[in-house]
């Protein structure tokens, strides 16, 4: 026995401290655990009668990072002075920390508790044996550092040659060459070959997610022993699949990296996402992905701008505001927002209010949003419209390829249903009939898969019902395509694919409100590094949309001279025009129009005395055909009012009894076989004589 285990020390209880670092080391590490076991027949030797042994701490690291609680324990039990010794097979059990290694020599030494391991015995009160005491924790302490960095840099080393698999994402398998391979089952490949196919028709991950959930259509997913189960999505697995790089045929390590953080006092790891560029790997084209790499570059640079910030303008929602997100103030700079007034909240308006919400500015601009999306549509209908023919063509392919999708997934899981239930059949057929305890659970598992056949089935009917239509020929998207414009001003037509169209083609639009010419000033930017500007007539105080438009008042103030209410309307609906709320003219709509602007109606006496004629009645007071009197109108010769193109010319009698006047009928009594109308760019015919 050593001299260094006085009596006292053995009046006390000896405590064996028994730890293994990890969960493996206990499962397959049996004989350290059965040497560090061996220690308790070690200490009776030495004398102690009482030993208690704490083996609470097997799977836990000493690196200090987690909670030991035999290890406070045994810390607890030696400061109360209960303990003559605390032994372990060697020093390295107790800690690989600086802080809890001298923790525990200072305590032992206050209470003067003795130190063992397989080969001495120490005393911390003996300066010697501390000294040895610190040594030896130091040394563990760089030597746990050390296989720590040894081991990292070597995982490293092999992730950036992309030789590092530690599992193979879902719908992937690991060869044993260490290379990733696409899983063969093909329900797997079409179901994630689905995933990335619906992103791209509709744009966001959540839009995706709705329509899966919509069909009633599963994802495969995978637990951590790799085994493969099919589940309903939730947004987190499928933004991972879409946003995977993986997916895109690259081999990727290092994305994310441990922080140690203390909360409450207690080490607490937590995972941190890296940015891109401290990856410790990324190596495109390492294997077959579902999309290209280049477009898995565009689905994550797409999923990026769909969020909402001060450069992005956000994904598209199901508002009818066509400019969310990318109209900028001119003044401040900052985005406009959106707002939608009236009783029910119909009415869109564009507000510059970030100053004022934020920081307590002065408001910048607002106004109406109607007629700012009228001149971009139109503008958008301008570039696009070339290619409409061309694009509806497309439409339609996509159409077709795409209207079965949920029928053909769902055909997937038919097909794998059935491989179940006769799978399950063969299984009941196999069994004795008369053990009825393993007979009977076959039994149902049959059933079971029978019964999810029968559901699939059904579902798959319902769809083919509801997906029964006739698909719409060639010549019918050419027609569409003709009528692009209205189309788009349709109000079924789809919000979000609109907006879409728009973030296409216009990087951002820059406004302005230019209050002494009462317009609405909009410089466009274009993708293709183009600008447009363009004005929009802001609407003045107490006017809105039902008012009718100014030229048109003031066509119908002229058209009133010589003609009653009745032809009035009839001109306007053969021009095309409607009211301020979109109806068709009527004789009591325009009398109503004439009451409100004060217009004075048609009357012939008045007509007489104030000497307005249409061109008719023009030629017939000159004495000349109306194609004559029209050709010197076009010449510039007369002046005429012709306030709608659809409609009649009007003339006064003052203009009719000019010196210009009388030469035009001058040369038309002549009645030579020059036109009426001498014109100098007009050709001769000379005849040769000869």
């Amino acid at each position: 026995m050593s001299e260094k285990i006085r009596p006292h020390h053995l009046e006390r209880k000896a405590i064996l401290y028994i730890r293994q670092s990890s969960a493996y080391q206990v499962t397959h590490n049996m004989e350290s655990q059965k040497l560090q076991y061996a220690m308790e027949r070690h200490l009776h030797q030495l004398g102690w009668r009482e030993v208690e042994v704490i083996d609470d701490d097997l799977g836990r690291s000493a690196a200090g990072t987690v909670v030991r609680a035999g290890f406070e324990r045994m810390v607890a039990e030696v400061c109360l002075g209960k303990v003559g010794a605390v032994a372990a097979r060697e020093v390295s059990r107790f800690a690989r920390n600086s802080r809890e290694w001298q923790q525990l020599v200072e305590v032992c030494r206050i209470v003067d508790t003795v130190l063992i391991d397989q080969e001495t015995v120490y005393a911390p009160r003996q300066s010697n044996d501390r000294l040895l005491l610190g040594l030896k924790g130091s040394l563990n302490e760089y030597e746990l550092d050390l296989l720590r960095q040894r081991s990292v840099e070597a995982r490293h080393e092999k992730a950036k040659r992309g030789e590092l698999l530690i599992t193979a994402p879902v719908g992937y398998i690991k060869t044993e060459e260490q290379r990733l391979e696409k899983n063969p089952d093909r329900r797997v490949q079409e179901a994630i070959s689905l995933a990335f196919r619906k992103f791209r028709e509709l744009g966001t991950v959540r839009q995706t997610l709705l329509w899966f959930l919509e069909h009633g259509l599963q994802l495969p997913t995978q637990n951590s022993r790799g085994e493969l189960s099919w589940r309903r999505p939730s947004y987190r697995s499928l933004y991972r699949l879409i946003t995977g790089p993986v997916y895109g045929g690259a081999y990727v390590y290092g994305k994310t990296e441990q922080v140690l953080r203390y909360e409450g006092g207690e080490p607490r790891h937590r995972s941190r996402r890296k940015p891109r560029e401290e990856w410790t790997a990324l190596i495109p084209h390492a294997h077959e992905g579902y999309v290209s790499w280049e477009e898995s570059e565009t689905i994550r640079q797409l999923v990026r701008e769909n969020v909402t910030g001060t450069e992005r303008a956000g994904a598209a929602k199901k508002g009818v505001a066509l400019l969310t997100g990318l109209l900028r103030c001119r003044r401040c700079g900052r985005k406009l927002t959106v707002r939608y007034t009236g009783n029910q909240h119909a009415v869109l308006r564009y507000a510059c209010n970030r100053g004022w919400l934020d920081h307590g500015e002065p408001r910048c601009i607002a106004f109406g949003g109607v007629p700012v999306d009228d001149v971009i549509s139109r503008q958008i209908l301008a570039v696009v419209q070339p290619a409409a023919v061309e694009a509806a063509v497309l439409a339609r392919d996509e159409q077709m390829q795409n209207q079965n999708d949920a029928i053909a997934a769902l055909q997937r899981d038919l097909e794998a249903a059935q491989y179940a239930a006769n799978r399950a059949r063969r299984q009941f057929d196999a069994a004795d009939p008369e053990n009825r305890l393993v007979t009977g659970e076959l039994e149902r598992r049959w059933n079971q898969a029978l019964q999810q056949v029968r559901e699939l089935e059904t579902r798959i009917r319902s769809h083919a019902a509801d997906e029964q239509h006739t698909p719409a020929t060639s010549a019918e998207f050419a027609d569409l395509a003709e009528q692009l414009g209205q189309v788009w001003n349709d109000p079924r037509s789809d919000a979000v694919l609109k907006k879409r169209i728009v973030r296409t083609l216009i990087q951002e639009v820059v406004a302005d409100v230019e209050s002494s010419a009462g317009e609405i000033t909009l410089t466009i930017h274009w993708k293709g590094g183009l600008h447009t500007e363009v004005r929009v007539p802001r609407r003045r105080r107490g006017y809105n949309n039902g008012h009718t438009d100014k030229t048109l008042v003031e066509a119908i103030s002229l058209l009133a001279d010589i003609c009653n209410d009745e032809l009035i309307a009839g001109v306007l609906n053969r021009n095309g025009h409607r009211t301020g709320r979109g109806n068709r003219w009527t004789k009591e709509r325009v009398t109503a129009l004439r009451s409100h602007h004060h217009i004075p109606c048609y009357s012939s006496e008045k007509q007489e005395t104030n000497g307005w004629m249409n061109l008719t009645e023009a030629a017939a007071f000159l004495r000349v055909s109306p194609r004559t009197l029209r050709l010197a109108i076009d010449a510039g010769e007369l002046h005429g009012e012709h306030p709608l193109s659809e409609g009649p010319w009007l003339l006064n009698r003052q203009e009719l009894t000019t010196e210009a006047a009388q030469r035009l009928m001058q040369r038309a009594r002549q009645g030579s076989r020059q036109p009426a109308i001498p014109s100098e760019a007009q050709d001769k015919l000379q005849f040769s004589s000869t």
